[in-house]
């Protein structure tokens, strides 16, 4: 059992208001959070490249080869410590995370020890971007009006990568995030009109669109 159990509604601050539904709700993927938000691979990497560095050295320097691999196993437990750690990490966002899309607002429900609820009204969101991978897996991230601003310590690891001085809350790690972004775009023509951003930022050629289910899943 956890806090969130006692939810009126799951994922959602509160009761929802007349006249506003659930349209979608969601959770970010753990392996696709360990790999993009916590670059458990990038981690790995490094401590794999540490052990043939380690290992090449102990040889040229004279040691046996097998001498010297045993030597660079010492670094194995503390690889093994670190990935696991981040691992952990990106399973339990997991656990605790719920993205939602109602007719009014997208809301991001997040934390473990410290449980926040992130409510964003379509009013305040200028662009979405779409980014996904060849697996479907993705991001969707919003883009606020200013002066809307919300801190990255705050919705971090909620935040679209490396936008420190505009942080981006992000439904980060989506299974199938073009769906996603589907129904977000539906919602949103009954709402306000939003415009489409490719995921690098670029402006499009042609002058803005609305965003549409036909048109938001670029990447």
């Amino acid at each position: 059992m956890s806090e969130h159990d006692f939810e009126a509604v799951r994922g959602l601050p509160g009761v929802l208001p007349e006249g506003e539904t659930i349209l979608w709700q969601g959770e970010p993927r753990w392996f696709d959070l360990a790999t993009e938000a916590f670059h458990i691979r990038a981690v790995a990497a490094y401590f794999a490249a540490m052990l043939a560095w380690r290992t090449g050295d102990a040889v040229v320097h004279g040691q046996a080869a097998t001498t010297a691999v045993m030597s660079a196993l010492s670094v194995t437990p503390i690889a093994a410590v670190a990935v696991g750690l981040l691992a952990g990490l990106a399973w339990l966002n997991s656990r605790t995370t719920v993205y939602t899309i109602t007719n009014k607002r997208v809301v991001l429900r997040f934390g473990a020890a410290v449980p926040k609820a992130i409510n964003i009204p379509f009013g305040i969101i200028e662009t979405a971007a779409l980014k996904t991978s060849s697996s479907g897996a993705g991001d969707l991230a919003l883009t606020l009006k200013a002066p809307n601003r919300l801190a990255l310590l705050h919705i971090w690891p909620h935040a679209r990568p490396w936008r420190m001085a505009t942080p981006q809350p992000t439904l980060r790690a989506l299974p199938n995030a073009s769906a996603a972004a589907a129904v977000l775009a539906s919602a949103m023509q009954a709402e306000v009109p939003i415009t489409l951003t490719r995921p690098t930022d670029a402006p499009l050629t042609a002058p803005p669109r609305t965003l549409t289910p036909s048109t938001v899943a670029l990447a």
